[in-house]
């Protein structure tokens, strides 16, 4: 076989067996479900979040993500209004105007996640990671306003970022168990490796 031809199969060989040594942390699906604050409900949100993470270099995926939660409440407050409410808060019949405001929020983008178990010699059933997720957020908020009989809204897309640390338990080769706890919201979830 030629010299010139021997030399990069080889290279290409030995590169692909390095690989296939180390630990593979993507080709998974994740599925987390978990809460979200908002000072403005003054509660948490429920959020869902989806992401298929892909392996880069050792050690680091990238995944894109999506993600949904909405938001909402209901106003009262007294006043003159040219109608009742049909059903006022406690029964005060002085309870004269509502309002309703609820935002949806749709996340999404790539997230980059760093993995320590080389670093802490953690089993093999666990996974330690830290992550950052980048994109934008679209922000659809609609409001009505029975005082005026009108229903407006408008729909905006932001930057979105966050910082993460969690971890996942193997199960079994398929299917892991994780925690995710960002500045933004914590979720628990289901993770479904493939080879």
């Amino acid at each position: 076989m030629n010299k010139r031809l021997l030399t990069p199969l080889l290279l290409t060989l030995l590169s692909i067996t390095t690989l296939s040594a180390q630990e593979k942390y993507g080709k998974a699906f994740n599925l987390g479900v978990g809460g979200t604050y908002y000072g403005y409900v003054g509660h948490a949100v429920p959020v869902i979040m989806l992401n298929y993470e892909i392996d880069v270099v050792k050690n680091f995926t990238l995944a894109p993500f999506i993600g949904y939660f909405s938001y909402g409440r209901d106003f009262y407050w007294y006043g003159p209004g040219p109608k009742p409410h049909p059903k006022p808060p406690h029964n005060d019949p002085y309870y004269y105007d509502h309002y309703h405001y609820r935002q949806t929020v749709v996340p999404f983008g790539v997230k980059g996640t760093y993995y320590f178990d080389e670093l802490l010699k953690a089993n093999k059933k666990w996974d330690f990671y830290a992550s950052a997720s980048l994109g934008f957020a679209i922000r659809s908020t609609h409001w009505e306003d029975d005082y005026y009989d009108d229903y407006d809204g408008y729909r905006r897309s932001s930057v979105y970022a966050d910082l993460h640390i969690g971890t996942e338990y193997h199960l079994n080769n398929t299917f892991g168990l994780f925690a995710d706890a960002s500045l933004g919201m914590l979720l628990v979830g289901l993770s479904v490796h493939h080879p």
